[in-house]
């Protein structure tokens, strides 16, 4: 492979692992946790919120040192922290430490988007596939935390799952720091001056608007993306209780959900190449708001066919927000742009694990999809309001 094939392959791995990292512990706390601890879900899975925060708030200076020291140097620290932080959870021994852990796995994870995706699209004329690439990678790093750490349960214990996961941390990061000591070729540089007159020129207050139901459904769509993200293991658990007997067969039905939805990002990309972003946003939102309201009371088979369903939708409105920010923002304040976005999105994240344990611990996972179903709606109705036709489209 080339320089920048390799390095498109460990930016890949780097997204896979972000988003696994952050997903043992949601598997773990479901299926054994509550067990060992003696804790209800409900009273557990707030201790993950410190490190959500975390993975939040610090993305804005991970970003702010990649600019001015190294971004391959940032990505080394990323795999290198996210790995000795997995170590440090599997000694745990109480929700206090393992929310120190979890803490310190989020100041380190919140390094890879920012910097990782940074990466991904420098010096490429189209980023659109590039983008949708490696967006498929981080949704199977969700998909197979559910997976993996349900094995692992089973076989070794839920340790063994951050152990695991932290040596291939370590182990990826030495040899991610040989290979970025490698003489590096000249790239043509990105042309973002050249392509300045394809950014579609807006009046103000249209600008302004498009930018509020961006930040908006952002928002919302952080809430439902890790609502669903983080208590799939449960309610599958709860769910299919008739057809999941072990720890391994919630990650097996766990990982089909994740993994078939994760091309869904791919068939979005398509469309929104070839059609109005309007109208496929609007679709993926309205999908979402009947899907969820479908599951509040299903059991079983049609269950699993609808949670597949909604993790299409949730996945497919990922690169939707960026590809507008991509769209509507100039190259001297791109990168602000995408930070405030991420800012939001992880904020909210962060908020959605003491919410999902409390609508739980309440109402059960019923009322959590009543809630998410509200925000689906909410996010279609803000869609509208995004002008139509060829104004939101990339000029050639």
């Amino acid at each position: 492979m080339t320089h920048r094939q390799t390095e498109f392959l460990y930016l890949n791995i780097g997204h896979f692992l972000d988003h696994f990292v952050l997903l043992i512990f949601a598997t773990a706390a479901a299926l054994q946790l509550t067990v060992e601890w003696d804790m209800r879900y409900a009273e557990l899975i707030p201790w993950a919120t410190p490190g959500f925060i975390a993975f939040g708030v610090c993305a804005i200076p991970a970003g702010w040192l990649a600019d001015r020291w190294s971004r391959p140097g940032m990505m080394v620290v990323f795999f290198f922290g996210i790995g000795f932080a997995c170590l440090l959870a599997a000694r745990s021994s109480s929700p206090a430490e393992m929310a120190i852990a979890l803490t310190v796995l989020g100041v380190f994870a919140a390094i890879y988007h920012p910097v990782g995706l940074s990466m991904v699209v420098q010096g490429r004329l189209k980023t659109g596939m590039a983008l949708a690439v490696n967006g498929v990678w981080g949704n199977l790093g969700v998909a197979s935390a559910a997976l993996v750490t349900g094995v692992m349960i089973d076989h070794v214990g839920w340790r063994g799952a951050f152990v695991a996961t932290g040596v291939l941390c370590l182990l990826t990061a030495i040899a991610y720091s040989v290979f970025v000591r490698r003489p590096v070729p000249k790239h043509k540089p990105d042309a973002d001056q050249s392509t300045a007159a394809s950014v579609p020129e807006l009046p103000r207050a249209t600008l302004i608007r498009v930018f509020g139901v961006i930040f908006f459904t952002t928002a919302v769509g952080g809430l439902v993306f890790q609502s669903t993200t983080f208590a799939l293991p449960k309610i599958l658990d709860e769910r299919l209780s008739e057809l999941t007997v072990s720890a391994t067969d919630v990650g097996v039905y766990s990982f089909l959900v994740f993994s078939l939805a994760a091309f869904a990002q791919l068939v979005v990309g398509h469309l929104l190449d070839r059609s109005d972003v309007r109208r496929v946003f609007a679709v993926v939102a309205l999908s979402q708001a009947v899907l969820f309201a479908a599951m509040i009371s299903l059991d079983g088979i049609p269950a699993l066919i609808v949670a597949i369903g909604f993790m299409l939708a949730v996945f497919g409105q990922i690169p939707i927000n960026d590809v507008l920010v991509g769209r509507l923002a100039k190259s001297a304040w791109r990168s602000r742009a995408y930070a405030a976005r991420y800012i939001v999105t992880f904020s909210v994240m962060a908020s959605a694990v003491p919410l999902i344990g409390w609508i739980h611990g309440g109402w059960g996972f019923g009322a959590l999809f009543a809630v998410l179903a509200v925000a689906a709606t909410a996010i279609f109705l803000g869609t509208l309001l995004l002008p139509g036709g060829h104004a939101l489209k990339q000029q050639a």
